[in-house]
């Protein structure tokens, strides 16, 4: 190339890449710093919110309605289900005070799916049900679905009126008591012998370090089992008006009967289903028409949380006593 070409052709044009700003990493950081610090803020707010107002209120229902009324009268559809213990009765209790404490509520439906459980449970239920009746002059109607045996017919029998869906067993009346022996499994199998110190001979009676004697097993029935059947019968006597003590003692000796049988032997009103258990609340209350509603728990997280650790299995002491220690039972037992 000649120096003429070298004068006319284009410059050479080198571009060096530019230096990156450091400012949006900087920004960035700041969000995001910002970000996590929001969050802990907002965790904390929830943490202090829950130890100010504590857990979630145990008396606090909501409605859901169940058929369709007039929502100034009101039906309340309160549930008795599983084995009947004191978390049983806190939860019927609080229910049927909510029930109680509502003007529109012209009336209550129990409805029970019970086999049965704590002789004591079910008898402050039953006591329960009397007094809502007596202090607010609304009816109570049982609904029986599936099973309301034993202590689930005790709770009923407290009830203006029985209903029972033509498929559920009843009956049952009578108490049972269980304990476990673990003679065998410590001496036999773990070579453990338990060691007792007592101030009377029937201080450890039932023990669960040996079977129990004939003397034992009058004992029982003289101290325990006579005495809750009998308030049983009672109570069942007391609530049937057609039946006698003697009528009530030839059906109480454990037998579980069919809708059928029960209505024949007087132990319910009507066989239906819960449009009929509507109609005797309503008859009851002297009125034509009603809104049907259920209560139920809000959603909670602490709630749920505390149902959790409720259901957590914990081998305790306590629990290790709840397993040796006798229980008499209102209950439809299968063994």
């Amino acid at each position: 190339m000649d120096f003429e070409d070298q004068k006319t052709a284009e410059p050479v044009v080198v571009y060096k890449p530019e230096k990156k700003h450091r400012g949006w990493k900087i920004f960035w950081a700041i969000i995001t710093v910002l970000s996590i610090l929001c969050n802990i803020f907002l965790f904390l707010m929830l943490i202090a919110l829950f130890a100010l107002f504590g857990p979630v209120r145990r008396d606090f229902f909501i409605e859901e309605i169940v058929r369709e009324g007039p929502p100034e009268q009101k039906i309340v559809v309160v549930d008795l289900q599983g084995i009947i213990d004191g978390k049983t009765y806190t939860e019927i209790y609080k229910q049927l005070r909510t029930a109680g404490a509502d003007e529109k509520v012209k009336g209550v439906i129990i409805r029970v799916n019970s086999p049965g459980g704590m002789a004591s449970a079910s008898d402050r239920i039953y006591n329960e049900i009397g007094k809502f009746r007596e202090q607010t002059g609304k009816p109570v109607v049982a609904f029986m679905q599936n099973i309301a045996a034993s202590g689930g017919y005790y709770t009923s029998a407290g009830c203006d009126k029985i209903v029972a869906e033509p498929t559920t067993i009843t009956g049952s009346i009578g108490v049972i008591m269980t304990y476990f022996v673990f003679q065998e499994l410590l001496e036999g199998k773990l070579g453990i012998e338990p060691v007792v110190v007592k101030s009377g001979l029937k201080k450890d009676w039932p023990s669960m370090f040996e079977p129990p004697s004939e003397e034992q097993l009058e004992y029982f029935e003289e101290k325990l089992i006579k005495p809750v059947y009998e308030r049983f019968v009672g109570i069942v006597a007391d609530s049937r008006a057609e039946l006698t003590i003697d009528d009530v003692k030839r059906l109480a000796d454990g037998s579980i009967y069919s809708a059928k049988e029960a209505y024949d032997e007087k132990l319910i009103d009507e066989i239906g289903y819960l449009d009929k258990a509507i109609e005797q609340v309503l008859s009851l209350a002297g009125i034509k028409e009603a809104e049907v509603v259920e209560y139920h728990r809000p959603f909670s997280l602490a709630y749920l949380l505390e149902a959790r650790a409720e259901g957590a299995l914990k081998i305790d002491r306590s629990t290790l006593h709840n397993l040796s220690t006798p229980e008499v039972m209102y209950l439809w037992s299968i063994h």
